[in-house]
């Protein structure tokens, strides 16, 4: 497959590949985009916490999204996403290392989730509630690192998208998020699988007034304001039309491939894919890294620690526990 070019779907595979990420171009409209399919690396990451059902596929939305950006970047690092805010949820963490490499975490409240799902208040947007999702790129210890900032302001996922790249990139965005659960296996045996999906689309025209007037949206005036006619962009207004017909199910279907998902999407206009990127549930904790971190405390944090004669750190993201002896945090590595 030539990965410069891409190539034309015309028959595309029937059978889906999970942990997958899919990068396609459609040159008649200037477009292009990513789709992402996740199978046991989410369900990896979902299945270690035992998170509150709504927990479990807010944190599922967001793994998704932190790998379709992720998976832009043109070198070797890092992408994160993470959101504080006053909801529910308070934190969420999704830290992708490139190539195809993703772990992520959750902190919340309780008893406020269980709350709002009594309510059947257990909305993404609900649960984040007010405060701000920050996406940085590091791209290592000798280089700085880029942040951006986006509101949230009681949306979910797809909504901070946009936001983002209306205001960072000004690029004209749209993002669809799906999660859902199967379940396998039959009677006492059967088990919860999580899924995930999710399609990226970017309007990159040659011309940036193209862009620019694409990207501009005349109910967004201030109030009391007169409000523009502003003449859309007939590429733009096509492809955003086209990806807002994307259901859920077509985004976590296990039998429906990204190849046949982009041919149903955008054949008429001639789609063309490049190579798929694989992705995986790895944490990057180790015993020497944690005790390495161990020994950068001061000693009376260190006693501090010590519980029935040992120490011992469990990892918030893979839930991986580490035990020390007093002695060998003491002794030079």
């Amino acid at each position: 497959m030539n990965t410069d070019l891409g190539i034309p779907v015309r028959a595309p595979a029937a059978d889906a590949t999970d942990d997958t990420i899919l990068p396609f171009a459609v040159k008649a409209l200037d477009l292009r985009g990513r789709i992402v399919r996740l199978g046991p690396a989410v369900d990896t990451i979902l299945t270690r916490h035992d998170y509150p059902l709504p927990v479990a596929k807010l944190l599922g939305e967001a793994i998704a999204l932190t790998v379709m950006l992720g998976s832009a970047l043109k070198f070797e690092g890092r992408f994160i996403l993470q959101t504080q805010s006053d909801g529910p949820v308070r934190m969420l963490v999704v830290d992708f290392t490139s190539p195809g490499n993703v772990r992520a975490c959750a902190r919340f409240d309780g008893d406020r989730v269980q709350a709002a799902m009594a309510a059947h208040a257990a909305e993404p947007g609900k649960l984040l509630g007010r405060g701000h999702l920050a996406m940085t790129i590091d791209q290592g210890p000798e280089m700085s690192r880029y942040q951006g900032l986006v509101p949230l302001e009681g949306g979910g996922f797809e909504q901070a998208a946009h936001e983002y790249f209306s205001r960072s990139e000004q690029i004209p965005t749209r993002v669809r998020l799906a999660v859902g659960e199967e379940f396998r296996g039959g009677g006492n045996g059967a088990r919860r699988h999580w899924r995930a999906g999710g399609i990226l689309l970017q309007f990159l025209p040659g011309s940036a007034d193209r862009a620019r007037r694409a990207d501009l949206d005349p109910g967004d005036a201030p109030p009391g304001t007169a409000r523009h006619a502003v003449p859309e962009d007939e590429a733009w207004t096509e492809g955003r039309s086209l990806i807002e017909t994307v259901d859920d199910l077509e985004l976590i279907d296990p039998a429906l491939s990204s190849e046949r998902l982009a041919y149903r999407l955008f054949h008429e206009r001639g789609v063309r894919v490049f190579r798929a990127g694989a992705v995986q549930a790895q944490c990057s904790c180790s015993r020497g890294s944690v005790e390495t971190m161990l020994r950068s405390f001061p000693q009376v944090d260190r006693d501090d620690m010590v519980e029935d004669g040992r120490i011992t750190v469990t990892c918030e993201f893979c839930s991986s526990s580490y035990v020390f002896t007093p002695d060998e945090i003491a002794r030079p590595s």
